[in-house]
C-alpha cells in the first residue's frame, strides 16, 4: 500500500505557473505508475497526465499538452506536475494517483490509491 499527499495549489494569476507535488510514503514508489487528476463541482474527475515508474515516459491530456510537464524521483518518493500558462479553465482540484498497471491508463477507477488533492485556483 502507499500513501499519498499533494501540494503546491494555491491562487494563481492567469498566465502564472504553479509545480504540484505528491509525496508517497508506503511501499516502493517506483513499483506504480503516477497519474495526476482534476475535478470540479459537478464534474467527473478528469484526467490530466501519468508518468511510468521509471519517470521515462509520460502522456498528458490534450488540454494540457504543452503547458503541464510530468516528471517523478523516485529516490524522493515524490511526483511533480509543473503547469505553466496557467488559465482561469485550469481551476480545480488536482489528485494525484498511483496503481500498479500500466501507465498508459488514463481511467481514475483503474487507480488504487489517491492523495487528498490540492486546489489550484487561477484568476483572470
Amino acid at each position: 500500500q502507499v500513501q499519498l499527499v499533494e501540494s503546491g495549489g494555491r491562487l494563481v494569476l492567469a498566465g502564472g505557473s504553479l509545480r504540484l507535488s505528491c509525496a508517497a510514503s508506503g511501499r516502493t514508489f517506483s513499483s506504480y505508475t503516477v497519474a495526476w487528476f482534476r475535478q470540479t463541482p459537478g464534474k467527473e474527475r478528469e484526467f490530466v497526465a501519468t508518468i511510468s515508474r521509471s519517470g521515462s515516459s509520460t502522456l498528458a491530456a490534450e488540454f494540457v499538452k504543452g503547458r503541464f510537464t510530468l516528471s517523478r524521483d523516485n529516490a524522493k518518493n515524490t511526483a511533480y506536475l509543473q503547469m505553466n500558462s496557467l488559465k482561469p479553465e485550469d481551476t480545480a482540484v488536482y489528485y494525484c494517483a498511483a496503481g500498479t498497471q500500466a501507465w498508459t491508463i488514463r481511467s481514475s477507477g483503474d487507480y488504487d490509491y489517491w492523495g487528498q488533492g490540492t486546489q489550484v485556483t487561477v484568476s483572470s
